[in-house]
């Protein structure tokens, strides 16, 4: 999960280092080449138009973030509860010489899924 919440970061980033670029890029092409477009739709309008654009993803970047430090906070609390867990059945299988039935097919399939998706446990 940490893992998906960084490749979002980096592609809210990289949206917005590409917004940038589109803006230069076409601000440079419009004094360059494009001097006298009076009459056709103004360029000044479609860069503001990105400006907005830009604006509405770094406020989404800016909602996001919170969202993926709970994400990674809980991933942590659940990574201990399920740590704790683990040790408390293994200190109580010694401690009663009781040993567990294998996992069936259907456990071992959910475990496997659990730690490719929490690489800590």
């Amino acid at each position: 999960m940490e893992a998906e919440v960084d490749k979002l970061e980096l592609m809210f980033q990289k949206a917005d280092s590409d917004l940038d670029y589109i803006q230069y890029r076409l601000e440079y092409e419009i004094k360059t080449n494009h001097p006298d477009s009076v009459g056709k739709k103004n360029p000044i309008t479609l860069l503001k138009e990105l400006s907005a654009i830009k604006f509405r993803y770094q406020t989404l970047h800016a909602r996001f973030k919170p969202v993926a430090v709970e994400q990674k906070e809980n991933k942590s609390r659940i990574c201990a509860t399920l740590n704790k867990t683990m040790n408390t059945i293994q200190e109580l299988q010694k401690q009663t010489d009781l040993e567990l039935s294998p996992l069936t097919e259907e456990e071992k399939s959910a475990a496997e899924q659990l730690k490719s998706h929490i690489p800590d446990l």
